[in-house]
């Protein structure tokens, strides 16, 4: 289960439909071992794509110091979809298996397919797509 609360969802909801047309990234923060997100950071998608995302590496490792000064670590990555649902795309698997090959990461992906957007959790392994809950504080 993920925790985060409608604040960040909609931190992470606004960012999405802020980058159209191009697919919205992000990363977020919580405690060492703990799944609930502290904070959200929307990153630059460097692919400038409606297809895929790639965030800047450059923005991660300045993100990771942020991370380790604060006592937290970096839980997952969210993007979007720019008009299909919020369910991982075959590259979305392969990218986690090559970036993610222990299945660590949460993967947030917010839908724009619809008028009212839709995000949904999943964990990635070997290939094997599991959604999890979300639960909203």
């Amino acid at each position: 289960m993920l925790v985060l609360d409608e604040k960040i969802k909609s931190q992470m909801i606004q960012h999405a439909v802020s980058v159209l047309p191009y697919e919205a990234c992000g990363l977020f923060l919580a405690k060492q071992g703990s799944n609930v997100i502290e904070s959200f950071y929307p990153m630059r998608n460097i692919a400038e794509s409606d297809i895929i995302y790639q965030i800047d590496p450059l923005e991660m490792m300045k993100l990771e110091d942020i991370a380790d000064k604060n006592g937290n670590q970096i839980i997952g990555v969210m993007h979007s979809h720019t008009h299909t649902p919020a369910y991982p795309s075959p590259t979305d698997v392969k990218d986690a298996g090559n970036f993610d090959p222990l299945g660590t990461w949460h993967y947030l992906i917010v839908s724009l397919e619809d008028s009212d957007p839709s995000i949904r959790s999943f964990r990635i392994l070997n290939g094997n797509i599991t959604e999890e809950e979300i639960q909203l504080t």
